[in-house]
């Protein structure tokens, strides 16, 4: 509880963030926190819970408070356990709920394992509705907003991430179904817009193409080793440039707390860029820019 100048108690504003271990969720996070807020954050292991509580002690300066829990966003008992600790929690508004959960898989759709591309939407769409939905009940009691963790790639898909291009793809859909859905209940949804972010998601997802490539047929490696090696170091750029993720958690912010939210918040400078060429450009010329861009 917080309290008013004239002695009131009033509820705690909190908020929900999914896949709050490390890079942008963690981001999120520890901006909410400093903010005041309560958050329950989602992590994966006891490991995750503990770094991401050293960096967000509570303080006298007014800071808010962090609850790590555990949350694999696929798993249904898990987000139900999470959305009733949250229902229950005493002195708190749940002003909103992140979904920012993710993974990223690259490689040729031609030779994509489809369980590897099922498993890309179980955690980055399906596992996305299934916390919504978990929490929508609480969501409509307290007037909260609904923010996606999107990407510039679900509007514009590159060669070898098309797997996670369609993810993001199908949650902007998503999104848009969830905002034009809840209206009448007057329910903000909205989708955060990122281009490149330097987080370990990059890095993971390297590692991940790595095993998968070593793993498909022999003319997998023939038909694609150029552009594979060409995308993989382009993959590691945005390990190292791009829009910091602490730029990305102000735009949550902003979409939880601004009057009017916009229903998509475009972040970093490649965002905003290439959100205006694919609507000027024709598909041609994007993929020869594409095409140009990855060499």
């Amino acid at each position: 509880m917080s309290v008013h100048a004239n002695g009131e108690q009033r509820p705690r504003q909190a908020v929900l963030v999914t896949g709050a271990s490390s890079g942008i969720g963690e981001a999120i996070a520890l901006d909410l926190v400093k903010r005041g807020y309560q958050v329950f954050a989602g992590v994966r292991s006891k490991s995750a819970a503990s770094e991401l509580l050293s960096k967000a002690c509570p303080d006298e300066h007014g800071h808010g408070i962090i609850e790590p829990m555990q949350l694999d966003v696929t798993e249904d008992e898990q987000v139900a356990a999470v959305a009733t600790a949250v229902a229950e929690a005493a002195g708190v508004n749940l002003l909103g709920i992140v979904n920012n959960a993710g993974i990223a898989v690259a490689g040729p759709l031609e030779f994509m394992p489809i369980e590897v591309l099922r498993r890309q939407f179980e955690v980055n769409v399906l596992g996305h509705v299934n916390v919504t939905q978990a929490f929508l009940p609480q969501l409509r009691r307290s007037g909260g907003r609904i923010v996606f963790i999107g990407s510039i790639s679900g509007h514009v898909s590159s060669r070898l991430l098309g797997a996670y291009a369609s993810s993001k793809f199908a949650l902007e859909a998503i999104a848009d179904a969830f905002r034009r859905e809840l209206a009448t209940w007057n329910l903000k949804v909205s989708v955060i817009e990122p281009g490149r972010v330097p987080t370990p998601i990059w890095s993971t997802s390297i590692a991940r193409a790595k095993d998968l490539i070593a793993g498909l047929p022999p003319e997998a490696t023939e038909y694609y080793q150029d552009l594979i090696e060409t995308v993989l170091d382009g993959a590691k750029d945005a390990t190292e440039s791009g829009a910091a993720p602490e730029e990305v958690a102000k735009a949550v912010h902003r979409a939880l707390t601004d009057r009017r939210p916009r229903t998509r918040y475009y972040v970093g400078g490649d965002a905003h860029i290439m959100n205006v060429l694919r609507r000027v450009l024709s598909d041609p010329m994007l993929d020869r820019l594409i095409r140009i861009n990855n060499r």
